[in-house]
């Protein structure tokens, strides 16, 4: 692996350490201010308002990283969950229940930041455990 992939590697795991810390006031470290999410412009402080919602949502969400592979300026994640969503998720009601399901994404960066997202959640596993 070459140094700017072992970089931006580097920094992908500290931004995800940084989600599961829920360390809300570094987040601007590790994404832009004019952060995309599916195609959509959110900002900095949309990207942190979805992520508070998420561990609103689903208190004992951890991003676990299963896979990571680097191109810069792209980095692709597979990251595995194993979590109790309180009500409803995904347009499905969970209540609470424990659901394990993956999410893969693909993040652009520009410089050391983040600066567009596409996320795709794998919701039939989900609902195949429901």
């Amino acid at each position: 692996m070459d140094k700017l992939s072992t970089d931006l590697a580097g920094l992908y795991r500290a931004y995800i350490a940084c989600l599961n810390q829920q360390d809300w006031p570094r987040l601007g470290q590790f994404v832009a201010d004019d952060a995309i999410h599916n195609g959509r412009r959110i900002g900095l402080s949309g990207y942190r308002a979805m992520l508070e919602r998420d561990f609103a949502d689903i208190p004992d969400l951890l991003f676990g990283i299963q896979m990571l592979i680097t191109d810069p300026p792209y980095i692709a994640s597979r990251l595995g969950f194993d979590c109790r969503p309180k009500g409803v998720f995904l347009g499905l009601t969970i209540g609470g229940k424990r659901v394990s399901f993956t999410e893969n994404v693909f993040y652009e960066y520009r410089g050391a930041k983040i600066r567009e997202v596409w996320s795709v959640i794998d919701k039939a596993a989900i609902e195949a455990q429901l």
